[in-house]
């Protein structure tokens, strides 16, 4: 792996894939986790040219993806590499075989709500919190030209639950912070509900460490948020209720510019469309 081979390395990184785009590499990573038990897959655009330490931009998924749905299809490549920005991309939920998994989308494998499971089956693997706040980014750090000083965090649906509730427990580590349909109030609609309820126990207050609204109401602090959401999206009303972020950032004086795109849905086509304007907002804070 031509990057890894900068670096010390005290974990081993497995090459899956590794690609020419716009003048960078686009990778694709797999390595042993001590946080999850399992083996994880992230993935890893580093942009071309003599640029020496560059920012990075953590990307989390939304239910029912890996790294690949924005790899493949998120079309952050080309602006990435105009600003100099690495952009890394983690699955969303351990995988394997003696991994504790549910019969619906929403839960379990692929729908890890970045957190720690507390409770059975998903305590023993189910540490999604622990390892994109704490192990990917120091083995992203040890691996990657990065710049870990300029930070920057984004996601999609419950990827944006998690960009958010990341940022606003972390406000000192990013400088920027933004989401494409979030689910903001995880406590007070139905998908948060059965996966926190799930992961965390019955206990409501257990939940708010882990909810955008929540943490802003107990007061914790950024000072600008971006975030995007389509009118035609068919969870605007039951599970992403965006308005319930806008009034919690009135109170709190965060400064949230709130997109409403007229007619886009939820998915990738959507996301793909406003991601180079993500990327440039980004880019003017981590520069």
């Amino acid at each position: 792996m031509r990057f890894a081979r900068l670096a010390a390395r005290s974990v081993t990184i497995e090459t899956v894939s590794e690609a020419r785009s716009h003048g960078g590499t686009q990778g694709v990573y797999k390595h042993s986790s001590a946080a999850t038990g399992t083996d994880m897959v992230f993935s890893v655009f580093v942009p071309g040219g003599e640029r020496g330490p560059m920012p990075v931009l953590w990307y989390l998924s939304g239910l029912t993806c890996t790294h690949a749905n924005v790899t493949d299809k998120g079309e952050f490549r080309a602006a990435c590499a105009e600003h100099g920005i690495i952009f890394v991309a983690p699955d969303t939920s351990p995988r394997g075989e003696d991994v504790a998994d549910a019969d619906g989308w929403d839960m379990g494998q692929g729908a890890g709500f970045y957190v720690d499971a507390t409770e059975e089956p998903w305590s023993p693997h189910f540490r999604m919190w622990s390892y994109v706040t704490d192990e990917l980014p120091a083995l992203v750090a040890a691996h990657f030209p990065v710049a870990m000083d300029r930070q920057g965090i984004t996601g999609h649906s419950m990827g944006g639950h998690g960009a958010l509730t990341v940022a606003l427990r972390h406000p000192d580590r990013f400088k920027s912070v933004s989401a494409f349909a979030p689910i903001v109030a995880p406590g007070q609609v139905p998908w948060g509900q059965k996966a926190l309820g799930a992961y965390l126990g019955p206990n409501p207050a257990a939940w708010r460490k882990h909810d955008a609204v929540a943490l802003i109401e107990d007061g914790a602090r950024l000072p600008e948020l971006l975030v995007d959401v389509g009118t035609a999206d068919p969870f605007l009303d039951t599970e992403l209720k965006p308005e319930l972020l806008e009034a919690a950032c009135a109170d709190a004086g965060i400064a949230l510019t709130l997109n409403r795109r007229s007619g886009y849905d939820h998915s990738y086509y959507f996301i793909s469309t406003f991601m180079a304007d993500h990327i440039r907002w980004h880019a003017d804070r981590l520069a």
